[in-house]
């Protein structure tokens, strides 16, 4: 995930279980910060009106240009002129921070917003066998319900929990302003959960006093 020049790129399993994560799973949580974290001089910096590239880390190319194209809209309605990272680097040399970091300077960007899939972790929920009727107390008392009962079959649900991590970066400075770790469960396709992880991040940012 990091950009910051330093640092190569490492891809994970987690990255490239990204899209099979994303479902429309009926039982959906809202993207929720577990942590985060900020620089001090954060605070006197802005990117409004200024050019901020989305970056996606993933080995799947359709899913970082998908993903990415919707973090560039979340950054255009707030004010910022985003510009998806494909766009601008081409993929040869995306993992490289080295080859890649003279491409993001030539365009101008100010700022790198970057999500990097930390995990998928999916485990099996079992939900119990459960009998319609109210009273086993006696045989006999049972014996009237037992031939009209009805008996639910158990079933099990798999639960699905995405941490994210979300990163802003300056690129004049090469430095990280602003970090944060999300999770969560069962996320929805990808321009919807996009648009929750946006608002989950721009409520995070206000908390920490980053943005009016």
């Amino acid at each position: 995930m990091m950009l910051s020049h330093p640092h190569r790129v490492l891809m994970t399993a987690a990255a490239a279980s990204l899209g099979a994560a994303l479902t429309t799973a009926a039982l959906a949580d809202d993207p929720t910060f577990t942590s985060s974290w900020k620089a001090p001089e954060a605070s006197g910096i802005s990117f409004k009106g200024k050019k901020v590239a989305s970056l996606v880390m993933t080995t799947d190319q359709n899913l970082q240009i998908s993903v990415e194209e919707q973090i560039a809209k979340q950054l255009d309605a707030r004010g910022m002129m985003g510009v998806a990272t494909y766009r601008m680097v081409p993929k040869e040399v995306l993992t490289s921070s080295d080859a890649a970091r003279p491409w993001f300077e030539r365009a101008k960007v100010e700022g790198v917003v970057a999500l990097r899939p930390v995990s998928a972790d999916t485990r099996a929920n079992y939900s119990p066998p459960v009998w319609a009727q109210t009273s086993y107390g006696t045989l006999w008392g049972y014996y009237g319900y037992g031939w009209s009962g009805v008996y639910i079959p158990g079933n099990v649900r798999e639960d699905t929990t995405l941490v994210v991590e979300t990163l802003i970066f300056s690129v004049p400075l090469n430095k990280l302003l602003w970090g944060g770790v999300s999770t969560t469960t069962n996320p929805k396709k990808a321009p919807l959960f996009i648009k929750e992880l946006a608002d989950a991040t721009v409520k995070e940012l206000k908390h920490q006093q980053l943005i009016k």
